[in-house]
């Protein structure tokens, strides 16, 4: 069985072995796969467990793992159940980039799963939903401000991770007390933030595609208002907060072009000085280049858009003590263009009047079809046919007799004379 893919353009091939098993997020394409020798180096191994969790071990009883097994792993007590994700010269790297220390502990691998295992780990994964409302229930009873997200048992049911949010510090010992005594197991308490537990749930944005969270964000950075303000995005909580209730994460993808743009325009602080009076600023076009200045300071009035190659002139101008006549360029062209309503692009109608414009054209058409089809008719144009054609006579034989010869004794035919004779002979 050939192990290669070859790509579509022809720049080379892709091998199966690399693309990984993972969902979402954690996804990881193994691009040193195809190099000799790499299935051999299984020294450390990258094991996942449920949800967002992932861990390297030692594989110190040299089994022959690949990706897709199931393994028991050593755990604090007992063991656990993951699979593997990734195997190879990757696994040192993937290390490094998650930040561990040289002198951290690894643990081990101790086996294969067996049957056994597995079933184990199936009916303690079935308890977990129960769980988690459960222990809901008894936070609320001990008047703790805290959120309990997921709950993730470990592979032989002795141990249960507890996931909670909280805005502030919470004293859940007594928590853990009560939840020991209930469910007898070990407890673990996590606490995530708003972004983690939205990328653990999962929806759709307002772009229409899954949250970036949910998808492929590993590495959460921190969003301020002022990515908003470099926009030029109306501070609108409503409209700035995603799903987690926390500023969308998207604010960050385009400050750097934004800022990077806002480096070629003027200081808002500037004014320009015109024969017709002071103009301030008012607002820009960032990604355009455009500028609206304002007469009045507090208020849009006699609004001009200009460019910023044109606003430079006119504050050069105004250095040296010129004045333009007004913000327009030489040949008296404004930079000012048609603003599309915000408003009308979210509307659930926007597109009826394209299609009643579209039938309205249909018909014209078929309407200018029916007439020229009419007119083909013989049957019902046989009297515009025959009057045309007793036009068409009438002119031949006035020009056949203004072409012909004039008779001896004939007087010219003229207007002064038609109205000689119709004067002297009145009918």
């Amino acid at each position: 069985m050939d192990n290669h893919f070859k790509l579509k353009n022809g720049s080379g091939n892709l091998c199966y072995r690399g693309c990984g098993i993972q969902d979402k997020q954690l996804n990881t394409y193994d691009w040193l796969a195809d190099i000799p020798g790499n299935a051999e180096e299984q020294e450390i191994v990258e094991v996942q467990f449920k949800n967002t969790r992932k861990g390297y071990f030692k594989n110190s009883n040299k089994l022959k793992l690949e990706k897709g097994d199931i393994v028991a792993v050593e755990a604090s007590p007992g063991h656990d159940i993951g699979t593997v994700t990734l195997t190879g010269r990757l696994v040192p790297l993937q290390m490094k980039k998650a930040n561990l220390k040289p002198d951290t502990e690894i643990k081990r691998i101790y086996r294969k799963a067996k049957p056994t295992d597995i079933e184990k780990y199936e009916e303690a994964k079935a308890k977990e939903h129960d769980t988690m409302i459960r222990s809901r229930q008894i936070a609320l009873s001990l008047n703790l401000n805290m959120k309990i997200g997921d709950v993730e048992y470990q592979g032989d049911g002795n141990k249960a991770i507890f996931y909670y949010i909280a805005d502030e510090r919470v004293d859940f010992r007594q928590l853990i007390k009560v939840l020991a005594e209930v469910f007898r197991v070990r407890i673990e308490m996590k606490q995530i933030g708003a972004r983690q537990e939205a990328g653990r749930i999962g929806g759709i944005g307002p772009c229409g595609r899954e949250l970036c969270c949910a998808t492929w964000m590993t590495n959460f950075v921190s969003v301020s208002t002022s990515a908003a303000r470099y926009q030029d995005i109306s501070l609108n909580p409503q409209k700035l907060a995603g799903q987690c209730a926390k500023l969308k994460c998207c604010l960050n993808y385009e400050v750097d072009v934004y800022v990077e743009s806002q480096k070629r325009f003027p200081s808002k602080e500037i004014t320009l000085e015109t024969t017709e009076g002071t103009f301030y600023f008012f607002k820009a076009d960032i990604l355009k280049g455009l500028i609206t200045y304002s007469s009045d300071k507090n208020f849009m009035a006699n609004a001009v858009t200009i460019s910023t190659r044109r606003a430079f002139e006119i504050i050069n101008m105004n250095k040296r003590g010129e004045k333009p006549e007004n913000l327009m360029d030489v040949d008296g062209r404004s930079e000012d263009k048609r603003l599309v309503d915000l408003v009308e692009q979210e509307s659930l109608t926007r597109f009826d009047k394209k299609k009643q414009n579209n039938r309205k054209k249909k018909k014209k058409q078929g309407n200018v079809k029916e007439g020229i089809v009419e007119n083909n008719n013989p049957t019902k144009n046989t009297h515009t046919q025959e009057g045309k054609n007793t036009n068409r006579n009438k002119n031949r034989n006035k020009r056949v007799g203004d072409s012909r010869e004039k008779q001896p004794g004939e007087l010219p035919k003229n207007k002064s004379n038609e109205k000689k004779t119709s004067t002297q002979n009145p009918q």
